[in-house]
């Protein structure tokens, strides 16, 4: 059987978008063959990178018309398998539209093509005292696209919000090639909020070409504390004792012993390798206003079992307390052959509680456990170390991973809280949702994508 991707086929998508933005040789597709999930790879028969909305827009029209599947792809950072190749189908790439088009600094807003980098906004913003504030881990590559497409988060998702609470507008391409517009310049729009429902989709609705992001201003003081604790027990205590004293972090993440003494040793940080966890908590606002916070975070995590307090000293200080943080992944990759990384959220007053059981069924299938996560939103990072040169290693790493999925549902927390669902949680989806509630995400689909042909 002749397959569907044939020499005129890739004739016409070339004739579309130039020679040099399709990619047919085997060697250079596999660059493509997965992202950050390396454990699941399929090689794809084509990749097409557009430059131009309306080159999207003809691609799409046409890979309609021949009913051909398309996988979007931004930077390749995501850690579900989102932007895996499909049989048949044709990887659409958005890295190289890639343009800042416009930054309003009197209304504090930037319009962006999906494949900017995340943090090149911020860089580009700096001069007009303005930032974006979602910041995942990847931020100096992820991009914008992929962001929206998981609703992507951060360090400092906790007081500024998720992907979705700073994006205004969408432009969004669907399968038949129509460019639709969703949202507005201000804070509401007119209609359904298409726009919220847009924003982790995970291009299953359509593939986003531009977006309207929020930006905020540089806050004026900023100051970080870093808490270690015997226990890590006592650090997930602590972590709810801040938000029930009403202060609410910028950021507020736990490391265990594990993360502290990789990411130490990795970026030279300085933390307190002998700790059980480390919490790093950051405060910013006015400087009267940190001040006070300060005095007050501290007295909270005394009275959670703190052993050693330490406020950062300046800015450089500040600076390295979350380098480690930030370069937790891949300083993990220095003592394991291969990690697989989960997310999963849950209530913050189940943190000690989620932490211990981690450790038990980690035990039963005799993989370790490295826990770096957003502890101010609940939301886990569980790295399970395994090699995958190790028969059944991956399958046991999987496991867990379904596991500790299943147990976050269990104490009213969800599968995923930043990194999507991709092919990773599908099974997690049919114990989180009932068969009702599945069959109507499956009608939403449906209504932007009736041949069922986007990711």
């Amino acid at each position: 059987m002749t397959s569907p991707l044939n020499a005129d086929f890739i004739n016409q998508c070339t004739a579309l978008i130039g020679n040099q933005n399709v990619i047919a040789d085997p060697e250079m597709l596999r660059v493509y063959e997965c992202d950050a999930l390396v454990a699941l790879k399929a090689l794809p028969q084509l990749v097409v990178l557009p430059e131009t909305v309306e080159q999207v827009q003809a691609l799409l029209k046409l890979c309609h018309s021949q009913q051909i599947p398309v996988v979007p792809r931004g930077a390749g950072t995501g850690l579900t398998g989102g932007s895996l190749p499909v049989a048949d189908g044709v990887v659409l790439g958005l890295s190289k539209m890639n343009k800042i088009l416009a930054i309003d600094a009197d209304n504090r807003t930037a319009r962006v093509q999906s494949g900017v980098r995340n943090l090149a906004i911020s860089e580009a913003t700096k001069a007009y005292g303005l930032y974006y504030a979602p910041d995942p881990s990847s931020q100096i590559a992820c991009t914008i696209g992929g962001n929206i497409a998981q609703n992507s988060g951060g360090v400092h998702c906790l007081k500024y919000g998720l992907t979705v609470h700073n994006v205004l507008q969408v432009k969004l391409v669907t399968m038949t090639g129509e460019l639709l517009t969703l949202g507005g310049g201000g804070l509401d729009a007119p209609g359904f909020d298409l726009l919220a429902v847009s924003v982790g989709s995970e291009g299953l609705l359509g593939i986003v070409v531009e977006a309207t992001l929020r930006l905020l201003p540089l806050p004026p003081c900023t100051q970080v504390l870093l808490a270690a604790f015997d226990s890590i027990v006592q650090a997930g205590n602590a972590v709810a004792a801040i938000i029930a004293g009403g202060l609410i972090p910028a950021g507020l993440e736990l490391m265990d012993n594990a993360a502290i003494r990789v990411t130490d040793a990795f970026v030279h940080a300085n933390y307190p390798t002998e700790a059980a966890a480390i919490l790093l908590c950051e405060l910013d606002g006015l400087s009267e206003q940190v001040a006070t916070d300060i005095i007050k975070a501290h007295a909270l995590l005394a009275a959670n079992g703190a052993v050693e307090i330490r406020a950062a000293r300046d800015a450089g200080e500040r600076k390295r307390f979350w380098a480690g943080r930030k370069a937790a992944f891949p300083a993990v990759g220095r003592i394991a052959a291969n990690y697989y990384c989960m997310d999963g959220t849950i209530p913050r007053k189940y943190l000690a509680q989620v932490l211990t059981q981690i450790n038990i069924l980690a035990s039963t299938v005799s993989l370790a456990v490295v826990n770096v996560f957003h502890a101010g939103d609940g939301n886990l990072h569980p790295l399970i170390l395994y090699d995958a040169r190790i028969p059944g290693d991956y399958e046991k790493a999987e496991y867990l991973g379904g596991q500790i999925l299943e147990l976050c549902v269990e104490v009213g927390g969800t599968i995923t809280g930043e990194h999507g669902v991709g092919i990773e949680k599908l099974n997690q989806m049919c114990v989180q949702f009932s068969t009702a509630e599945l069959q109507q995400f499956q009608r939403l689909k449906a209504a932007f994508d009736e041949r069922d042909l986007l990711n």
